[in-house]
């Protein structure tokens, strides 16, 4: 679907609410339907008549069996309309980190690198803390974390890791069992971030091991 959307030019804003508003249109259609159909059942008229009448059992119905359904449809609706994520953004969302396949009226569709499907209620997506790395840009940074043993000398680490990259290298965190380091790389497409990550933390791993900085002097 999202291949049909970027075939007829359409943006990732655009085809991710014609999505929505193309699944919310049908449900209506589909309940109205239904709802003509059984009206023109006598009985079914005079038991849901007897069932509106008594607003005890009508809030119990609404309250008890349709609360969670509405909620995470009014959470779908908002996120159609806000847009913190679109078809084809590439989001971490409690730990999970994919791709946003689709986003339905009741819950969006995260397909990871390892191609997993992650369904994920709207509700809980709309009231959650979501990173999206494609918000913006089509491209995210690299960023891993090294750590060297407390009695290494964190500067030549430092200037061993900024000579084996070419980017800067920052301490993030001193610990007594430890400094971790930041290091940095040229942005690339999010398939990509996880592989590239762990080549990256490969090659200062072993540069560290070659100084001597991964144990104590």
């Amino acid at each position: 679907m999202r291949d049909v959307a970027e075939r007829r030019g359409l943006s990732r804003e655009t085809g991710t609410r014609l999505r929505f508003v193309r699944r919310l249109l049908t449900a209506v259609i589909l309940l109205t339907g239904l709802a003509v159909a059984l009206s023109g059942f006598t009985g079914i008229n005079r038991l849901a008549a007897s069932l509106l009448a008594s607003g005890v059992i009508a809030a119990a119905i609404f309250g008890f069996a349709a609360r969670q359904v509405l909620a995470n449809v009014i959470a779908g609706i908002m996120l159609a309309v806000t847009q913190p994520l679109r078809v084809g953004d590439w989001v971490t969302f409690d730990g999970n980190y994919g791709e946003v396949e689709d986003v339905r009226l009741n819950y969006t569709i995260l397909r990871t690198p390892g191609d997993q499907r992650i369904v994920i209620p709207n509700e809980k997506l709309a009231s959650g803390v979501l990173k999206n790395d494609t918000l913006e840009v089509d491209r995210v940074g690299l960023d891993v974390a090294v750590w060297v043993p407390p009695e290494a000398d964190a500067e030549r680490a430092i200037a061993a890791l900024e000579d084996e990259t070419g980017h800067e290298v920052t301490v993030d965190e001193a610990v007594p069992w430890g400094v971790r380091l930041a290091v940095g790389a040229d942005p690339v497409s999010p398939p990509e971030r996880a592989a590239r990550e762990a080549a990256l933390r490969r090659r200062c791993l072993d540069r560290l091991r070659r100084e001597g900085l991964l144990r104590a002097p």
